[in-house]
């Protein structure tokens, strides 16, 4: 029997917020059995609570949203991501802003921070959603899509397809345990291309985006060093990770092409509306 896990120390940081460039502090709590992963807006009165599950994403522009009773909190994926594979199952999220600290642009330093706070197990059985039969979900007329298929185990493969000659095709096909999470996926950044930059801010995206945690390229390369030849894929199965944990603990190996957090967290409202 596998049981339930929480942080067994509190942990916290401080940053800006990849889109909002407002600084923030986030503090991770340990949490009681069955409370499942929580944030909690310490800068709303009354401290309203915002449960991270499938039914609460409200949005999917350039990032995740989630609400619930009027507050919310977005760009969320990074940290539920480290928080999936780290096999945490109940944690309360203090945050004072509507969005997390972007730190490196991945998920490194959460995956660090969940480390160094420690995962202890807790006296429950874990929730474990094995997926029996197959979900999909498609998109533009079938050219995207992110589909989940009975698996023993977590497994994500990933084809992104990106019109620009430097990228190109590229595809990534991983076993998520967390020694295999910490080594190949949670450094990989998010990315830009350089023309959509000032587009993105001037709808308020964006804005705390940087060299140190974006990955940046133009019609002629890349604009920073990369930490791998196939970051983006990496990135985007970073994302896979984090949205499909809102449906909860799966057994399953989740398959996309050209996915996008819109397809992402509409397969993990399906799956997560059959078991709740």
């Amino acid at each position: 029997m596998q049981r339930q896990r929480t942080l067994k120390s509190n942990v916290s940081c401080v940053g800006v917020g990849l889109h909002s460039g407002k600084e923030v502090r986030l503090e991770l709590k340990s949490a009681d059995v069955d409370s499942g992963i929580i944030f909690m807006r310490t800068d709303l009165p009354n401290r309203p609570k915002i449960h991270a599950t499938a039914a609460n994403v409200t949005a999917t522009l350039r990032a995740t949203t989630l609400e619930e009773g009027g507050a919310k909190v977005f760009t969320i994926e990074h940290l539920m991501s480290a928080l999936n594979a780290c096999g945490v199952d109940n944690c309360l999220i203090a945050i004072n802003a509507e969005e997390p600290p972007v730190l490196s642009g991945n998920s490194i330093d959460f995956f660090k921070m969940i480390k160094a706070a420690g995962v202890v197990e807790q006296n429950k059985e874990r929730k474990i959603i094995r997926v029996e039969k197959i979900y999909r979900v498609d998109g533009e007329e079938g050219k995207r899509f992110v589909m989940a298929v009975p698996y023993d185990g977590f497994r994500v493969s990933f084809v992104s397809v990106n019109p620009h000659p430097l990228i190109g095709i590229q595809y990534g096909d991983y076993e998520i345990t967390k020694d295999i999470y910490e080594r190949e996926i949670a450094p990989a950044r998010t990315i830009a291309y350089e023309k959509e930059i000032d587009t993105l801010r001037a709808m308020g995206l964006g804005l705390g985006g940087t060299f140190e945690n974006v990955i940046v390229y133009n019609d002629e390369g890349w604009l920073n060093k990369l930490n791998y030849p196939d970051e983006l894929v990496r990135h985007k199965i970073l994302d896979v990770i984090g949205d499909m944990r809102l449906a909860g603990i799966l057994k399953c190996h989740i398959v996309a092409s050209a996915s996008g957090h819109a397809l992402n967290t509409q397969l993990a409202k399906k799956i997560y509306a059959d078991f709740n």
